[in-house]
């Protein structure tokens, strides 16, 4: 039973039985794993808070031959984002960010970036007021790691470019489409303006760290709202879940840069 040693970032933490944890974690050198604590939930837990949801650790576990949860054996806080504890809308916003990396991620594949990006996102929620867009432009960057960077090039589904693009863009596609396209779409497209797109594009390439220096106002703000919204809910299936992740214990078998 070899011992792996990791830095991580806590997911979801959830009771099991009388004393012990499941935990997930997205780790910096296996990627997405669970792990079980075992007395974890025992006042005098060598653990303390480090299982916590949305902590940053380094991890020591071990891999038990036949089974698909890792043993966690210590866990050692570095950083443990208190004011994002401290304020509902930065938990909400670091919660979406954490729930869309559960979700498009499987186990045992590590990405490195992902890891990164991941963790500038809550060390941004820590000091900045506006939450909302915060956690927009680092679900951009996370979509585009994972392989859903949506088409904004061109029509996603005929390939057609053209200077005329009436901006709209269809989640279901993935990207944006032409007129012809959009009216055979099942679903309505979405508007999303010239502006938009430069800022989508914008955030799915820059590194994490200089992410916190966009900024948005008006229309272009509202337009990638809805589309980041309807786009997530088709790459996951499903409406993300915010805070009540992290009270989770019942356990089932204009945009621009600023300088």
């Amino acid at each position: 039973m070899p011992l792996y040693k990791t830095p991580a970032i806590t997911l979801k933490s959830r009771r099991w039985g009388e004393a012990d944890r499941i935990v997930t974690f997205y780790s910096l050198r296996f990627g997405k794993l669970g792990g079980v604590a075992r007395g974890a939930r025992r006042m005098k837990s060598r653990f303390g808070s480090a299982l916590e949801p949305l902590v940053h650790c380094d991890l020591n576990l071990f891999e038990k031959h036949g089974d698909s949860l890792y043993r966690v054996t210590q866990a050692d806080i570095r950083e443990s984002f208190g004011q994002i504890r401290e304020d509902l809308g930065k938990m909400t916003g670091a919660a979406r960010m954490a729930n869309l990396v559960s979700a498009v991620t499987v186990e045992g594949d590590p990405d490195p970036k992902m890891f990164e990006t991941l963790l500038e996102g809550l060390r941004a929620l820590q000091g900045r007021s506006d939450v909302s867009l915060t956690t927009l432009m680092f679900q951009i960057r996370l979509l585009g790691q994972t392989g859903f960077r949506p088409q904004m090039d061109h029509c996603a589904l005929c390939g057609t470019v053209s200077e005329e693009n009436p901006g709209l863009f269809s989640p279901r596609a993935g990207g944006i489409t032409c007129s012809a396209c959009a009216s055979r779409q099942a679903s309505p497209s979405l508007p999303m303006s010239r502006g938009s797109r430069a800022l989508f594009g914008q955030a799915s390439r820059m590194v994490p760290s200089g992410l916190v220096r966009l900024r948005a106002t008006g229309q272009v703000r509202r337009e990638l709202e809805t589309v980041v919204e309807a786009f997530v809910r088709v790459v996951t299936g499903k409406r993300l879940p915010t805070v009540d992740f992290l009270a989770a214990e019942q356990m089932d078998a204009g945009y621009g840069v600023t300088r």
